[in-house]
């Protein structure tokens, strides 16, 4: 499906008070995907930053030369960035951004929560089992049948690209395996938020991140008309108002009585 011509890639950021909020979209999406999220913090009063993955906003192909550590590295410097703002900072991320917020979750134990939207800890259909094969006969794929959309106006919010990186998409599943190695090192609170009928993500994925992290401090959103993109589908609203409310009861209490 071409691209909407309102939207752009660009990564965001919206200037607010002292609790920052870094948001990370997925594996070829773009920032995008988290602006009617950012949009709801920053009407908090919430600093937020959106930044674009190395490899994103560009081509299929051009993700393709792009290996994980870069969206690692990415996702480090754009929290050093927003620490270096913020007296708190919580981070989020949707998707494959899931799992790079589990990533710095690992890193940094002192982060006050991580915010996992539809977390691609685990990864539903055929595709990503032949991917490590298949990346040496074919370089880039349609995307085939796609999301499901409860609302269908929502998809011409989103940006990414249509055709399916193979290379890259091994690269994300190396990442996901990496990451798994170190979720027993995650601490920090947790709001997970997925949906029931997402077809890319299943619930399995929730309850891996629950089983293997060390924190019991887990706050859980089960959705169940919204498609993979929980922050842009219909049950958006209640995806924002419980982020709100997670962040709100973690803040430390200097921010809090503020």
């Amino acid at each position: 499906m071409p691209q909407p011509d309102t939207i752009t890639p660009a990564p965001f950021f919206l200037a607010g008070g002292p609790v920052g909020v870094l948001l990370i979209h997925g594996f070829t999406g773009a920032p995008p995907e988290m602006r009617r999220l950012g949009d709801y913090l920053h009407q908090q009063g919430f600093t937020v930053s959106a930044p674009l993955l190395p490899g994103h906003g560009t081509s299929a192909a051009e993700l393709n030369q792009v290996r994980w550590q870069q969206w690692t590295a990415h996702v480090e410097a754009a929290l050093a960035d927003l620490r270096a703002r913020c007296d708190t900072v919580f981070v989020g991320g949707l998707s494959m951004g899931g799992v790079l917020t589990l990533y710095l979750a690992a890193q940094h134990p002192d982060l006050a929560g991580a915010l996992l939207y539809a977390p691609a800890m685990r990864v539903s259909g055929w595709r990503p089992k032949l991917v490590p094969l298949l990346k040496y006969a074919v370089r880039l794929a349609p995307k085939g049948g796609g999301d499901t959309w409860a609302d269908p106006d929502a998809r011409s919010l989103l940006w990414c690209y249509d055709e399916y990186p193979v290379v890259a998409a091994h690269e994300a599943h190396r990442l996901i395996a990496h990451v798994r190695r170190m979720l027993p090192r995650v601490s920090c609170p947790l709001l997970i938020a997925y949906s029931l009928i997402d077809p890319v993500v299943p619930p399995t994925a929730a309850e891996l991140i629950i089983r293997e992290v060390s924190t019991d401090d887990i706050s859980v959103l089960t959705l169940e008309r919204s498609g993979h993109a929980v922050t842009l589908d219909a049950e958006w609203p209640q995806v924002a108002e419980k982020t709100v409310a997670f962040i709100r009861a973690h803040l430390p209490e200097s921010e809090a009585a503020g």
